[in-house]
């Protein structure tokens, strides 16, 4: 089964389009883990016990694992996520050429020490030779960054081009054009909701990985409206949802000897986000 059937088919067990970003900041990771073998491991299973009955897929960054124990506790949390029948999406913006983007399309190959990813994000800018190995993983999902989040992403994505349109407006032209597996999705933050609906209509059966929604205050009204292709589609919070319990209620609840109050509110915030999602579905 390639990745957007599996991922369809995990938005209907869950009626969710709610990704869960597993970014562990081990300066904002609770105090009693901290003692653990691997603390980022001990706080993503919490969070995935937490959060995985409203999850349609959880993502890790991969920025938040670059170091021995950190590669130790993404496997753990892959494999993990996996037993509860989440696809994973790693968020790792990778992109080569030759030997080198090869090496990073193994990222989303089984192996020995654990399971990989069913998908990962990836950056254009080099051109297709550098996705090719990833695209021709036709079971695995793909998605290309094509509108990001951040608020630098006009300064290159919104250019225009000499034949009138933008460089984000190609980057879904070309995606569209290496589709050819039925395994590539687009990177379109809801802090554009513009250019969330441009790119809709100009590619209307690609899935979106839709971040933005959450901490950074995107539209959860045009991600939802935008952002899936027949059904199919993820929007994503991180920090508003695994660190939810960083609000002085939850804060005071943890002091009172409710240590693991943190993973209860991740719960509730992913369960609220995805009641205000399917509001617009």
């Amino acid at each position: 089964m390639r990745f957007f059937e599996r991922l369809a088919d995990r938005i209907d067990a869950v009626d969710s389009v709610v990704s869960v970003g597993l970014d562990p900041d081990p300066d904002r990771l609770p105090e009693h883990l901290l003692d653990r073998d691997l603390p980022r491991w001990a706080f993503n299973r919490r969070i995935i016990d937490a959060t995985h009955e409203h999850a349609a897929a959880f993502k890790p960054n991969a920025a938040f694992y670059e170091d021995p124990d950190g590669w130790r506790a993404l496997e753990e949390t892959i494999a993990y996520a996996k037993g509860k029948d989440v696809p994973v999406i790693l968020d790792a913006k990778r992109a080569d050429i030759g030997n080198t983007t090869r090496q990073y399309a193994d990222l989303l190959d089984d192996e020995a020490d654990g399971p990989a990813a069913d998908a990962i994000t990836v950056n254009p800018y080099m051109g297709r030779d550098s996705l090719q190995p990833f695209l021709d993983k036709e079971d695995k999902g793909v998605f290309i960054l094509c509108r990001t989040s951040n608020p630098g992403g006009a300064d290159i994505q919104d250019l225009e081009l000499a034949e009138g349109d933008l460089v984000y407006e190609r980057v879904a032209a070309l995606a569209d054009g290496w589709n050819g597996n039925d395994n590539v999705g687009l990177v379109v933050g809801a802090t554009t909701p513009d250019e969330l609906e441009e790119v809709r209509e100009q590619v209307p059966d690609i899935p979106f990985l839709v971040p933005g929604v959450g901490s950074q205050g995107g539209d959860a009204e045009a991600a939802v409206e935008h952002g899936l292709a027949d059904g199919v589609g993820v929007v994503n919070s991180s920090r508003g949802i695994i660190f939810a319990w960083e609000d002085d209620q939850s804060r005071r609840r943890a002091t009172e000897g409710d240590e693991e109050q943190f993973a209860g509110a991740s719960g509730e915030a992913a369960r609220r986000l995805k009641r205000r999602l399917n509001q617009y579905r």
